[in-house]
């Protein structure tokens, strides 16, 4: 199985399929490389070369108990593309990846990155603070993340129907609501938490505001896990050359429950970089 070096060493697990421009897919919280299948099939039989991993601590990849802020995930994935060596790369990320692509962005730059796709990403930032008051208070994030500890299987599995917004007509198979619950198990306790404290309080939006290549925004209206109000709208007023789509009745499994939308505006986003 193809494996790289992250930053520190840490043996990281890839997926890479199709051949053409390159599409590199960065997970959500808990999910793996698994996860994009939606994605990275339809898109990599549409003549497009498609790169996912896992990320620190999640599936394939070494579980270590360490690195899960945002400058060392983002240089993960700046390993990534150094190890492929790809170029005119298309970043996707959805949840917390947005952060990571982001600052991925102001870290290493744009040489190797001509666009992004934020897609229900939690930026740019959900913990309130003195300028930032519509945002969840810390004592809200704490009791969540109690009650997820006490019981993970529970916890996922009880959040699972919110997750795909199946109380407003979203079909979902109760196999692929399992499916999906056992992807956001496949890591280790401590990167479920760690990861959604970097997600939860870091600060991008000056990173955000500074972006300088086309970028697309999808959102979906109903998300729990990221808030609309809170983060893809507020997000489309950062970044400077943006697209922004809010999808109707859709949750954080937007890339799942609305796949041949996204795939769709995925393609044109694409195409239309290269017009």
């Amino acid at each position: 199985m193809p494996y790289f070096e992250g930053s520190d060493g840490t043996s990281l697990f890839y997926t890479d399929w199709g051949q053409g421009k390159p599409v590199v897919f960065v997970a959500g919280a808990w999910l793996s490389s698994s996860s994009w299948e939606f994605q990275m099939l339809p898109l990599s039989e549409q003549g497009l070369r498609c790169v996912a991993f896992d990320r620190r601590g999640h599936g394939r990849s070494d579980w270590v108990g360490h690195g899960f802020d945002y400058d060392t995930l983002a240089d993960d994935l700046a390993a990534l593309l150094d190890r492929l060596d790809l170029r005119d790369v298309t970043l996707v990320a959805h949840s917390m990846g947005g952060g990571e692509v982001i600052r991925y962005l102001s870290r290493h730059g744009y040489d190797r990155v001509s666009r992004v796709a934020l897609i229900g990403t939690t930026a740019p930032l959900m913990r309130a603070a003195p300028d930032n008051p519509e945002g969840i208070a810390q004592e809200v994030f704490d009791a969540v993340e109690a009650g997820r500890i006490k019981d993970r299987p529970r916890w996922m599995a009880q959040n699972s129907q919110a997750f795909f917004a199946t109380h407003l007509g979203n079909a979902v198979s109760a196999e692929l609501m399992e499916w999906t619950i056992q992807r956001c198990l496949d890591c280790s306790a401590k990167a479920a938490v760690e990861v959604v404290r970097t997600a939860f309080s870091t600060d991008v939006r000056e990173e955000a505001a500074a972006i300088r290549v086309p970028t697309l925004i999808l959102h979906g209206d109903a998300d729990d896990s990221a808030p609309v109000a809170l983060c893809g709208q507020r997000l489309a007023k950062l970044v400077p050359d943006n697209v922004y789509k809010e999808y109707p009745l859709a949750g954080h499994g937007i890339f799942i429950t609305h796949a041949d939308a996204v795939n769709q505006d995925l393609l044109e986003f694409i195409g239309a970089a290269h017009r």
